[in-house]
């Protein structure tokens, strides 16, 4: 898995659920469907009176997930930034070509309202339940390579290895050393080996 297959895969997901923050501090849900990716930016479009824009210039914390038909769940994690002038004319105009049902929606200079924001400083977290033992990965939009685990669990230095974890985690990802260690790209983050260890050996990592 890479970048650049995980945009592909989003393209084929076509609709995402893009959770943000309203100026009252609750949580908002819509659904994208007109969006459009490059091989290392995430554009997409709304319209410039929309609370959900209003919502984006106020505070721009976005997070947009979509599920395969392979039980495959990809989750694109950023902040949209308004894309203006020339480039912003070009992405929008682009996202015509590839969803044509907006031309009945906004037809002719009606689209004028439509703004393009660019999700910046962004992630996408691939999660696939189709496989055993299942996989999880996280890329960087910036070209970087995958970065390290941000949730989770890890083992500490305070493992006495008496194997308990082992028993109990539901995908067998637990490899025994010193410390034992939770394969990263595997774990279902549910917690049973946290609670499980007699010596609260395990630790959760992040939110």
């Amino acid at each position: 898995m890479d970048l650049q297959t995980c945009l592909d895969k989003l393209r084929l997901i076509g609709t995402l659920d893009v959770a943000n923050v309203a100026a009252d501090g609750t949580p908002q849900v819509r659904c994208i469907s007109a969006w459009h990716h490059g091989s290392d930016a995430v554009y997409f479009l709304t319209s410039r009176g929309k609370p959900f824009a209003l919502d984006l210039v106020r505070d721009g914390r976005i997070q947009a997930v979509g599920r395969t038909r392979f039980n495959e769940m990809l989750r694109l994690s950023g902040t949209a930034v308004e894309v203006t002038g020339k480039e912003g004319v070009r992405i929008r105009d682009l996202i015509y070509v590839e969803q044509p049902y907006l031309a009945n929606v906004y037809p002719g200079d009606t689209r004028d309202i439509n703004v393009i924001f660019q999700v910046t400083n962004a992630s996408i977290e691939y999660f696939n339940l189709g496989v055993h033992p299942i996989f999880r990965e996280t890329y960087r939009l910036d070209g970087a390579a995958s970065v390290e685990q941000a949730r989770g669990y890890r083992i500490t230095d305070s493992c006495i290895g008496c194997g308990i974890c082992q028993g109990v985690c539901p995908q067998g990802v637990i490899e025994e050393g010193d410390p034992f260690y939770i394969q990263a790209e595997h774990c279902l983050h549910c917690g049973a080996c946290h609670e499980a260890c007699p010596v609260q050996a395990i630790e959760r990592i992040g939110a």
